[in-house]
């Protein structure tokens, strides 16, 4: 395959900014070595919105061990959730291990994470549905495990799930979904709403 042809959707802007260039070297590395790897969250989100970002994150089903060996050098950010910080002269990607979430006692971060081969069970621990898509990197692919881009085109700040669980496991995203709703000038999804509103108290 040409390299144009082998790339997805990203390709003609990876090439305009040293992070994507970047992301795109770390995608092929995790590629090359046989695991699956994918563009996600806002990354995703602002491509589809037309918006330009610097700021790439990318999920694989790599386990820990295996980032740290593939990216010699590279700090763990996040040593307890699988995530590496892949830097170079330009720039930095974060790499996250597929990861799901259980526990969150203080409503800010898990007591424990499970690494996950499965990219569904990490995009389903996420805040909201605009910010758990998937992208290929090779392909364009854009994997939609919660109705994201039904929210994009419906300009819908909408909660994972079970809105009220989502906000009592980290109670910052009460805040983040005031964020997004101004940034992007979008409506926030009643049943988001009305949880938010009697869970005020808890910010």
């Amino acid at each position: 395959m040409g390299p144009r042809g082998a790339r997805g959707l990203f390709y003609e802007q990876i090439m305009e900014h040293g992070a994507k260039k970047l992301a795109a070297s770390v995608a092929s590395t995790l590629r090359d070595a046989n695991f699956v790897v994918y563009y996600v969250g806002g990354c995703v989100r602002d491509r589809l919105l037309g918006l330009d970002t610097s700021d790439i994150d990318l999920c694989t089903d790599a386990p820990p061990a295996r980032l740290r060996e593939l990216f010699p050098g590279s700090p763990e950010v996040g040593a307890s959730f699988g995530v590496v910080l892949v830097r170079n002269e330009d720039a930095a990607v974060e790499v996250a291990t597929f990861r799901s979430e259980h526990s969150y006692r203080d409503g800010r971060h898990p007591d424990a994470v499970a690494f996950e081969t499965d990219p569904k069970q990490d995009v389903l621990r996420r805040d909201f549905t605009i910010n758990a898509l998937l992208e290929d990197p090779f392909t364009g692919e854009v994997l939609d495990y919660t109705g994201g881009q039904a929210d994009l085109e419906a300009r819908l700040i909408r909660a994972i799930g079970d809105p009220r669980q989502r906000f009592a496991e980290d109670h910052l995203r009460l805040l983040r979904a005031v964020r997004f709703a101004a940034r992007f000038s979008f409506k926030i999804e009643p049943d988001t709403f009305a949880a938010m509103r009697d869970m005020a108290s808890v910010i």
